[in-house]
C-alpha cells in the first residue's frame, strides 16, 4: 500500500515537471511526434543532463525532454495507448532513448 509520504513525493516530482509548462490536447499535437515516455523532466536536472551529455546533445536547459519513449500512432487502438507520460515532442530521432522539445499532453482531452 502506498503511504501518504510516497504520494506526496510523487506529486511533488510530477509538479516540478509541469510547473510553468504548457499543456496541450492530443489534437494539438500536429507538428511533433506523439510519444509515450517512461520519464520526463527539464534538461538541467542531473539525470537528464547526464543522459544528454552522454549522447552529445546540447539543448536549452529549460527544454522538456522525455526518456524511454515509444511512438503512439493511433489513440485508443490496440496497444497504442499510453500508461505513462504522454508528450508531443519536436525531435524524437534518438531511437526512443530521449525525445526533445516536448509538451505535455493533457490526460482525458
Amino acid at each position: 500500500m502506498l503511504s501518504y509520504k510516497s504520494i506526496i513525493l510523487a506529486a511533488a516530482a510530477f509538479s516540478s515537471i509541469v510547473q510553468a509548462q504548457k499543456v496541450i490536447s492530443r489534437s494539438e499535437c500536429s507538428s511533433g511526434s506523439h510519444v509515450c515516455c517512461q520519464g520526463a523532466g527539464r534538461a538541467y536536472l542531473p539525470p537528464y543532463a547526464a543522459l544528454l551529455g552522454l549522447l552529445g546533445v546540447v539543448v536549452d536547459p529549460d527544454t522538456l525532454i522525455g526518456v524511454t519513449c515509444t511512438p503512439i500512432t493511433v489513440i485508443g487502438v490496440g496497444g497504442n495507448s499510453c500508461n505513462a507520460i504522454e508528450l508531443c515532442c519536436d525531435n524524437n530521432s534518438f531511437n526512443g532513448i530521449i525525445a526533445i522539445g516536448c509538451t505535455i499532453i493533457s490526460i482525458g482531452v
